[in-house]
């Protein structure tokens, strides 16, 4: 009896020591910034919807820690910089990554 509870304890530290490892993963982030970021997609979103120079269906928005990736494509240039300088001006953005390409 004495040794099927030994054991017993001894899975369940075992278990609960290696579940705990297991409850915060790296890059994840607070309730509060998923928000912020959150808005601040929506933001870019709704500027290139009413911007007539960018096509908002082209281009897609994510947003991590205040910082914007755009992706998708555009008809040229100059809406690939305009994309870009929008998000810029978007209240809470720390940085943007265009990586949007080109359409031949």
């Amino acid at each position: 009896m004495f040794t099927r509870t030994t054991i017993a304890s001894i899975a369940t530290c075992v278990a609960l020591i290696t579940m705990s490892g297991c409850a915060v993963t790296r890059d994840q982030s607070s309730v509060g910034a998923y928000i912020d970021d959150t808005t601040i997609t929506t933001s870019v979103k709704a500027r290139f919807v009413e911007n007539k120079d960018v096509d908002a269906t082209s281009i897609s928005v994510e947003t991590l820690n205040g910082t914007v990736l755009l992706s998708g494509f555009a008809k040229n240039s100059t809406e690939k910089v305009r994309a870009e300088e929008l998000a810029m001006s978007v209240k809470g953005v720390k940085s943007v990554r265009n990586e949007i390409a080109l359409r031949s």
